[in-house]
């Protein structure tokens, strides 16, 4: 068995999960409502409050999509209740972000600014011009987003600027003159 998959789902109150023929998974909770398709071959059992993946068979597909099956409820699940959010860092003299209405403006070293519009429920908050909070339900979502952001200007080894993770560490390189 998956370590991941045979795990249940607690569904706390207030989150409503329904599962329609073709196994597409919807969940709604207090901050949004969230809806995937699972793979027909698994198997869905939801019984007082919790919600179990079970695969038919141990071919190697099937244990395969058995983890990945209940972790995209599980983030679903854990999106509609708490929400996700990512932070990134800018890094560099002059570099800043800034809110202009939903959108969010960059700032960092090219002749133009860079504008970035919210999707799909995502939400920029700029506490600091050199902080960026992005959040949402839709783990994948905010995960994409914040992944190309920080693609406009990544972190560079030899000064450190760009834009980074909250959490990330930026391998420093020397210079020419470091020998």
């Amino acid at each position: 068995m998956s370590r991941i998959g045979k795990l249940p789902v607690s569904v706390p109150a207030g989150v409503t999960i329904t599962v329609d023929k073709d196994n597409t998974v919807n969940v709604k909770g207090p901050k949004g409502q969230l809806s995937t398709k699972i793979d027909s071959a698994m198997k869905i059992e939801l019984e007082d409050g919790v919600l179990r993946v079970v695969r038919p068979d141990d071919k190697k597909e099937n244990r395969a999509l058995h983890g990945l099956s209940r972790s995209l409820i599980n983030n679903m699940v854990v999106g509609v209740t708490s929400g996700y959010s990512k932070s990134l860092d800018v890094i560099g003299v002059g570099y800043r972000a800034q809110k202009s209405g939903q959108n969010l403006v960059l700032n960092i070293g090219y002749s133009h600014p860079v504008e970035f519009a919210p999707t799909g429920g995502i939400t920029f908050d700029v506490p600091t011009p050199n902080k960026i909070n992005i959040s949402g339900i839709d783990k994948q979502l905010v995960g994409q987003i914040a992944a190309d952001i920080r693609k406009v200007r990544p972190p560079e080894p030899y000064k450190g600027k760009g834009i980074k993770y909250e959490n990330e560490t930026v391998r420093r390189k020397e210079g020419k003159t470091g020998k």
